[in-house]
């Protein structure tokens, strides 16, 4: 596979910074700027593939499923970067969504050499992380070629899970088999070969579509509210506040109010004030509802 690796997009010359070494600061950053301008309209070319990756990993977590990401370098912490997030923004367990990176935690600040080069390392790892059938796992690769996501995506295919790849060349050998493929081609980059810029760019956009419109589909989102934070922090606790007080009317000292009742839970402080519940009324109401505030609203009355 080496021998193609000139034919890859992801790995081209980019003939606007052939002498990019020889310009000001302010031009390469221009160029910068002018490329990475690039980013979203490709993501934009494959939306109709985003979407129905979405609602691939809606259906299997609705039933007992798990999203994972597999990756290698920058890919593979691309992944966990989402996977991360998704804890403390929409109040998710942090192993619904789990990111996997070839070589596992400590790649994720440096290098593992030869771990992207294992198909077996990335077969091995659907093993060591329990995947099941039952869940989803997408396989992240630029190039669209890494063999630790092919060994991946190959196992997870094995035990009836569900496969998603994502990469950054109109066709990719990661695509083999896989219930939707995603190719954002971005063109060559600034640097050659360096797919941290507008690949990795590409890939974060897509990553954080896939959760985020997963999450508002599986009710973490009211409105454009994050009403499923968990209030953390001193920052996330001001947030409960806003948003409750957005949603219902309330003054900021009132949203205190119920916040706190509401053991920092917006979405029981939300419906306690527009439902007259109380906490226990309110938990049982999202419990019944799979956390959705406007079915709860509308079961209350």
């Amino acid at each position: 596979m080496l021998e193609n690796l000139k034919e890859l997009v992801t790995e081209g010359k980019n003939e606007r910074t052939r002498d990019l070494d020889q310009l000001p600061v302010r031009e390469i950053l221009q160029v910068m700027n002018d490329e990475d301008k690039k980013v979203p309209y490709a993501v934009e070319d494959v939306l109709d593939q985003v979407a129905d990756a979405v609602e691939i990993i809606v259906d299997s977590l609705q039933n007992g499923g798990r999203l994972f990401y597999f990756g290698a370098g920058t890919s593979g912490r691309l992944g966990i970067l989402d996977a991360s997030e998704c804890p403390p923004t929409f109040g998710t367990d942090p192993e619904l969504i789990q990111g996997v990176i070839a070589g596992g935690p400590s790649a994720m600040i440096r290098a593992v050499e030869g771990a992207e080069d294992s198909e077996e390392l990335g077969e091995e790892d659907i093993h060591k992380y329990n995947v099941t059938g039952k869940d989803v796992v997408v396989g992240i690769a630029a190039s669209g070629r890494t063999p630790y996501v092919i060994g991946a995506l190959r196992a997870a295919q094995t035990i009836g899970a569900r496969t998603i790849s994502l990469s950054c060349n109109e066709t990719a050998l990661i695509d083999g088999g896989v219930d939707v493929s995603i190719n954002v081609v971005v063109g060559p980059e600034v640097v050659t070969g360096s797919t941290r810029l507008k690949a990795g760019s590409a890939q974060k956009l897509v990553l954080n579509m896939l959760t985020t419109a997963t999450m508002i589909r599986l009710g973490k989102v009211y409105g454009n509210l994050m009403v499923n934070v968990q209030a953390t922090n001193q920052k996330l606790r001001e947030r409960v506040k806003r948003i409750v007080m957005e949603v219902t009317g309330v003054t900021y000292e009132e949203a205190g109010r119920l916040a706190e009742l509401a053991n920092g839970d917006a979405k029981a402080a939300i419906l306690m004030k527009l439902t007259g519940s109380n906490r226990e009324e309110a938990l049982q109401l999202l419990e019944q509802t799979n956390g959705r505030i406007r079915d709860a609203i509308r079961l209350y009355g």
